[in-house]
């Protein structure tokens, strides 16, 4: 906490004395200001037009009881995250953005990623032309790669490091199409060093959209490749990975009676070595908003991400998941991701006042393949029947969160996620129920 408030300290004076040299003609958004409010409002009042800063805290208690489906076992912890930003807009087509976090973990051990990385460059890249709305535009250095709902590449902003790429992205619209071309290696998290990408691990694509329909149909195809090196396959050989991944995103929103839907369907085929992969996912929701009080969405969903059927025929199954942002895709205790699954999700979203939300959700899970593991939001596996005799019924889960955002940057929320062992955790674990409660606060300034 030291050293949190030393660098506080730092940004907040040089952000000072910049500001005692060039008087500022930055808009600021309209409200009470006020340190309290936001203090990079202030500050940036008192900066040059070309100079922003600002910045996010977020703190969250979280813990479990019945930890691996086990009786008698339990942890709770506090996790906290500091993240600072500087923009410079040089000109019209030239920005540099640096953002640094410290993300900490307090009486939670082992202290590293996801729970810890200790003050280092999440964010460092320079900017030609807007790529989020110019004709042209290039990023280049270390950054956030976001396509689609992020189901397969995305921040991962629940965890507490986060995910970064350096990368090249370029990005060309022409009236209502667009299209990304990214070159890209993740960044490795490492508490205590700096912070560097994975050596051979590569992952490059085209992420397309169209919008020419308007926001009841919008299509979003993409190519990808992933290149790693040092994994075994399924003789054990240590080889090379060399994975293609194709796939479309469509989703409709605004449409009558309040109907909304989406789907994703995703194949990936390559080789590990000898071995060749064949593996698949795909996923559907159709909601529909009430205009009643509350207005209330329910929705249906379901999600299919292929598994292994023979871990010797020298053919891999199991769907790669890539670096999405898994968090409360498939249950909010995150002990499902999207590799070798069936879900089936039901919900419930309802807004009882202003800028307050409540939900209410249900999964249903079965294994896509009874003799491969089940793997959690991180695509990690943590259970395995090699017979198959397990069964394929997971469990369910039963969550219910909340939020209320006030004082224009604060957000808290809390939740609960429940999970009944099915057939198949029963078998190969105690079988204990698990549950995940949290507490949060985010401030945005």
């Amino acid at each position: 906490m030291k050293n949190i408030t030393a660098i506080t300290l730092f940004w907040l004076s040089m952000a000072a004395a910049l500001a005692g040299q060039t008087p500022s003609s930055q808009t600021v958004p309209p409200g009470p200001s006020g340190f309290f409010e936001s203090p990079a409002a202030d500050i940036n009042k008192e900066l040059p037009s070309w100079l922003v800063f600002g910045g996010e805290y977020r703190a969250r208690f979280e813990g479990y009881t019945g930890g691996s489906f086990k009786p008698n076992t339990s942890d709770d912890y506090l996790l906290s995250r500091l993240k600072l930003d500087l923009t410079i807009k040089a000109s019209s087509w030239l920005k540099l953005f640096i953002e640094g976090m410290d993300a900490r973990s307090l009486e939670k051990s082992p202290e590293v990623a996801p729970f810890q990385n200790t003050w280092d460059i999440r964010q460092a890249y320079i900017e030609l032309g807007d790529t989020e709305k110019d004709i042209l535009g290039l990023r280049v250095g270390r950054q956030e790669l976001l396509y689609g709902d992020q189901r397969l590449i995305g921040s991962s902003p629940w965890t507490n490091t986060e995910h970064a790429f350096d990368a090249f992205r370029g990005t060309a619209r022409y009236k209502k199409y667009r299209l990304d071309m990214f070159v890209a290696s993740v960044v490795n998290p490492v508490s205590g060093t700096w912070d560097h990408h994975l050596q051979g691990n590569n992952l490059d694509g085209l992420y397309g959209g169209i919008d020419r329909f308007g926001p009841r149909f919008v299509v979003e195809p993409y190519a990808m490749w992933r290149l790693e090196h040092g994994l075994k396959n399924e003789e054990g050989i240590v080889s090379k990975l060399d994975e293609k991944i194709v796939g479309a995103r469509v989703v409709g929103t605004k449409l009558p009676y309040g109907l909304d839907y989406g789907a994703e369907m995703v194949k990936e085929f390559g080789s590990l070595g000898a071995d060749k992969i064949q593996s698949w996912a795909r996923h559907w929701v159709a909601g529909d908003t009430i205009k009643i009080r509350f207005f209330p969405r329910v929705y249906s969903e379901y999600n299919y991400a292929s598994g292994d059927a023979n871990a010797k025929d020298g053919i891999r199954g199991t769907f790669d998941q890539l670096y999405p942002t898994g968090h409360d895709k498939y249950g909010l205790a995150d002990q499902v991701g999207w590799r070798n699954v069936r879900d089936f999700r039901e919900g419930l979203e309802l807004k009882p006042v202003k800028n307050v939300a409540a939900a209410f959700q249900y999964n249903d899970w079965y294994l896509a393949s009874a003799t491969d593991s089940l793997y959690n939001a991180a695509g990690t596996a943590i259970f395995h029947s090699a017979t198959g005799t397990a069964g394929t019924h997971i469990g369910q889960e039963f969550d219910v969160t909340g939020s209320w955002t006030f004082a224009r940057a604060f957000t808290v929320g809390a939740g609960v996620g429940h999970i009944l062992p099915g057939q198949f955790l029963k078998a190969v674990t105690p079988g204990n129920p698990y549950t995940y409660p949290f507490m949060m606060a985010n401030w945005k300034f």
